[in-house]
Parts: C-alpha cells; structure tokens; sequence
C-alpha cells in the first residue's frame, strides 16, 4: 500500500482509503488547518447566501453579516467536534458515520447525501469561478474566453488536484494563501476609495432599520450550508498531530474565513445590486496591478475549496462502493464534478438548491451530532466500529431523520426551518434511543 510522501518536495497519490492513517503520517498542526480553512472559505460559492441576505432577505449590510456569521459559527462549531473520529483513529468521516447511523445508514443514506452536496457545491464554485475567471482576463488582460471550454478546462484542473490527495491541499495552501490575502486586501481597498453607484462605505458600515424575520432565515440558510461539514471534517482531520489541533484549527480557520467571506458578499450585495465580489471590484479600478491581485485571489479561492469538495465527496463515494479503492472512487467522483460544471442553472436557483439539500442534510446532521456529542459524549473507539454488523441501521436514528425532512419540507420557509429541524430531530432522536433503552430494545 502506498503512502503520502515522505519527502517535502514531492508529490504522490494518496492511496488511504478506508483504513486508519498510520500515526507517522499524522503530523499536521492547528495553523496548517487553520490556513487550509482559510483558504477554503473565501470563495465565489461562499458569498452567495451574505448576498441573498441582502438581495433576497432585505437584511442591511451589518445585519446581513451577523446573521450569517452567526448561523455559520454554530455550523463550525459542531463540524470541529465531529473532526474528532478522524483526529483520533485516523479514519475517513464516512467510515466513521458508521458508528452513528449503522453501516448500511452510512453506505446508503449519509454516504450519498454526502456525495450530492459535494458535487453541487463543486459545480457552483467552478461556475461562479469561471464566470470571474472569464471577466477578469478580459479586463486585465483584454483576452476573451468561452465559458463552457474555460469553465470544464477548471474544472478537470481541480479533480486531478483533489486526486492526488491531502498533500496536495497542504502545498496548495502553501503557495496560494499569500495571494489570497492579497486579494482580498486590493478588494477591500477598491471599495474603501471607490464609490459603487452612488455608495460608499460610510454609508454602508451603519447599523442602519432593524433586523427584520428574514434575519433568522438567512442565519438557518449560513447554517444549513456549513453543518453538513459533520459529515466530512474528519476527511482531514485524520492527519492532525492531535484532536485539540484539529478542533482549533477547523473551527478558527472557518469562523475567521467565513467572516471575512460574508463581510465581501454582504457589501457587495450593498453597494452593488449583485453577489460578487471579484467582479465588482475589478470593475471599479483600472489598476493593473489590482486587477491581477483580484484575478490571482478569484481563481487560487476555487481551486482550494473544489480540491476539498471533490477530496471528501471522493471518500463519500469510497464507503458507499469500497470496493472501488480510494483512486477509483476519486476519478469517478472528478469525472461527475467536471460534467455538472457545464450547467449555470446551479447558480442560479442557488437558494432552492441549498434548502432542497438541506432537508437531508439537516437531519441526518442532527443525528451525527446527538448521537457523538449526547449520547456517546464524545467517545469515539475502533470497537464502536468492529463491533458492527454489515447489515446494521440505527432505525431509531432514521426514524428521526425521516420526522426531520418532513418538518423541514412543511415549515414555511420564515420559520428558519435549518434550526428548526436540526432541533426537533436531535431531540427526537434521543427522545427514541432513550425509550428503546429503557425497554430493552
């Protein structure tokens, strides 16, 4: 069986697939995680639901950002939690869902959900990425390029990366962190000396009307996105020196990213009428250098989250069909990515498509969750998983999760159903697991 590299400045394909990561390659600090959260969040598909907040919700800039901050940090908070499986025995998220919805729940049901919202996510980041990508080379650099040639062309670029492995993430974030941050930084200096029809950031930076019941909704829309990470932070958290270095690292690196990701897409939103950041800004200067900074952030901001989308969607794959191999299930997974790139509708009804995934992610979440933080308090051992038949299901589990999806699907969309039904199945599933101990089931 082959192994990450041992040599710093080399390159090899991951081959752990299901099997625990042997202790020597587990190595990675709390700042490299941080980074590689970092660089992961700030990204096109990230600004849309700060944007929504503004566009779709009416919620003003600062409320905008609170609300999203607010429900993302709480996402964070269980998806550092659950990176604790992975820390501790070296294992993939999916595998390790098997110790908390049974092997076929796992195989069959969280597995999938899993796989989905990876190749979604994927395809809107490479979409958006390319509608970026398209504008900025014509304006810095006045080349015009096709969308559906540049946009599958991206695309494959990152389903190799991913392919390659969790090595790949770390020296990708290497070198792409730092123009990140200068991106961002050229970003935020267009909108502090510019003004966007008529807008500038005095302006904006108020706490101008009040929180309206969109403000909740929105915060249940930032949650919705980000909580399905339960189900994938162990995916490289497997590589972590320690649990503690994982949560830290997980859980700053998301919380500060996102921030800064909801602060561009709520402005953005303010100023402009419209999502995106990148292509605002680029609008709105004839610096040369700005606009290579800008163009450089947009596409390293892509390449880093679809590496991660298509890594732990790869491993998603893997526990449904084991007997694909970690490669395999990889290239299968990329080949999917690359093929659903080519539609922009996914962009477009971006708002249904996140509260359509979230009626089964939100459940089956809340299980992961109940059943690791409550009922097992944290415990996580390899006999949890050797102990389990290959024909188990935690029926009590799916039972809640199927009360879950149809509270989600019949609340009105202004009751922040995301928080509701992530509540309501978490109780409802200890509420089951509890009877049937008693009774001796």
């Amino acid at each position: 069986m082959s192994s990450l590299p041992k040599s710093s400045n080399s390159i090899q394909i991951e081959r752990y697939g299901l099997e625990s990561v042997p202790e020597t390659s587990r190595t990675t600090r709390w700042y490299e995680y941080t980074m590689i959260q970092m660089a992961v969040s700030v990204n096109a598909g990230n600004f849309l639901v700060p944007a929504l907040a503004v566009l779709e919700g009416g919620l003003s800039f600062i409320w905008a950002v609170l609300a999203t901050v607010f429900g993302a940090t709480v996402a964070f908070l269980f998806v550092s939690f659950l990176s604790f499986p992975g820390a501790r025995r070296g294992i993939p998220s999916q595998y390790a869902v098997r110790a908390f919805v049974g092997v076929k729940g796992a195989q069959y049901f969280a597995s999938p959900v899993r796989t989905i919202t990876s190749l979604y996510w994927f395809s809107v980041q490479t979409i958006g990425g390319t509608y970026m990508v398209v504008e900025l080379m014509k304006r810095a650099f006045s080349i015009k390029l096709l969308f559906l040639p540049t946009s599958l062309l991206l695309a494959t670029i990152m389903a190799l990366l991913a392919l390659v492995g969790f090595d790949a993430v770390k020296k990708v974030t290497k070198y792409f962190l730092p123009l990140l941050f200068a991106g961002g930084v050229a970003m935020f200096f267009v909108y502090f000396t510019t003004s966007v029809n008529g807008s500038n950031y005095s302006s904006v930076i108020s706490f101008n009307g009040e929180p309206n019941r969109s403000f909740f909704f929105f915060a249940s829309l930032a949650f919705v996105q980000y909580v399905s990470g339960v189900s994938s932070s162990s995916d490289m958290a497997r590589y972590a020196k320690s649990p503690q270095q994982a949560f830290w690292g997980i859980f700053s690196g998301n919380t500060f990213g996102f921030t800064l990701t909801a602060l561009l897409g709520a402005y953005t939103a303010t100023v402009a009428g419209t999502w995106n950041p990148f292509l605002i800004t680029s609008q709105q200067t004839q610096s040369t250098l700005l606009l290579i900074l800008i163009f450089a952030s947009a596409l390293c901001s892509m390449i880093m989250i679809n590496i991660s989308n298509a890594y732990t969607g790869g491993y998603s794959l893997l526990n449904t069909f084991p007997s694909l191999g970690r490669v395999k299930s990889a290239l299968l997974l990329g080949f999917a990515a690359v093929a659903l790139s080519a539609f922009p509708a996914f962009v477009d009804e971006a708002e249904s498509f996140i509260s359509l995934l979230g009626a089964f992610v939100i459940p089956l979440s809340a299980v992961i969750v109940t059943d690791f933080m409550v009922i097992k308090k944290g415990s996580f051992t390899s006999a949890m998983l050797e102990t389990l038949s290959e024909r188990t299901l935690n029926r009590s589990g799916f039972l809640a999760i199927l009360l879950g999806v149809l509270f989600y699907l019949l609340l009105p969309t202004d009751y922040s159903p995301g928080f509701l039904s992530f509540l309501l199945t978490g109780i409802l599933y200890l509420s089951f697991h509890r009877f049937k101990k008693k009774n001796g089931h």
